[in-house]
């Protein structure tokens, strides 16, 4: 797009040419739309990715699909809400591939999206009891990527670890873990585990290409050993059932309980 916009600034315009024609919102189409970015190396099929995600997104009104070339597809709705929810239960992928999702907004340009940017639930295992905290879990993503926390989105206490939705950019290897310093000086080793994670390069940790596409693999020519792989399938972290609560809360004993009238009986004892 800046490539024309440079081409006709150079160019003498007819009279024919020249009357700017004016794009006014009420020219716009309603619709709301996803740019996404498919890593991987095969040709897209778009009736295949249709048939994916119809009974996944399972949309009111359907949504349109089109592919615009370099992996890169757009999916077109009539509603903003069911946007909100697919941008929401991100992580998605196709064939074991990550997907890389961005709102495409009514005067984006598909060329200036990097596609760089996507959210993770991530796992942080092995923080000392007393730690588990919010500000300790907050603190230590801040090199897995942007900590994303609000009343849909809360950092987790899911008992054995804590569990942070995170925006993390994937042009950069995953982050596998921190060394944590206690107050007597003894060394820790905290280990990051993601949730719902797609193929990844297991020598490098990236997410934007498989084992035999990466560079360390193709310069050793074949020669590395399985035993110099970074990274292996303890970086994913098993299925996450949010029904099963890790953690309660209990009242007092002597907390009046307003939501029982008076008279009634607990426990046969009167009220």
């Amino acid at each position: 797009m800046e490539d024309l916009t440079i081409q006709w600034n150079g160019l003498s315009l007819s009279h024919k040419e020249g009357p700017k024609f004016r794009l006014h919102s009420d020219l716009a189409s309603v619709e709301y739309t996803i740019a996404t970015k498919f890593l991987m190396k095969r040709a897209l099929n778009t009736d295949a990715i249709a048939a994916t995600f119809k009974p996944l997104w399972r949309t009111k009104n359907g949504f349109r699909v089109k592919n615009l070339g370099n992996h890169v597809i757009l999916f077109t709705f009539g509603n903003e809400v069911e946007v909100d929810t697919i941008m929401a239960n991100e992580l998605w992928s196709f064939d074991k591939h990550l997907m890389v999702l961005q709102r495409y907004g009514k005067d984006s340009i598909v060329e200036d999206l990097s596609f760089n940017l996507t959210h993770f639930w991530v796992q942080v295992h092995g923080i000392p009891l007393r730690y588990m905290n919010l500000t300790v879990a907050a603190g230590l993503y801040e090199t897995v990527g942007k900590v994303i926390c609000h009343t849909k989105m809360p950092i987790e206490d899911a008992g054995g670890f804590m569990r942070v939705w995170v925006l993390v950019n994937i042009s950069q290897p995953l982050c596998r873990g921190r060394v944590i310093c206690l107050e007597d000086d003894k060394e820790l080793w905290v280990s990051f585990k993601y949730e719902r994670l797609p193929n990844l390069c297991y020598w490098c940790g990236c997410l934007t290409h498989n084992d035999r596409d990466c560079e360390l693999w193709l310069d050793s020519e074949g020669t590395l050993a399985k035993t110099e792989k970074r990274y292996g399938p303890w970086i994913r972290a098993p299925p996450f059932v949010g029904s099963r609560k890790a953690m309660v809360t209990v009242s007092g004993f002597y907390v009046k309980n307003t939501d029982i009238p008076q008279g009634d009986k607990v426990d046969g004892l009167p009220r």
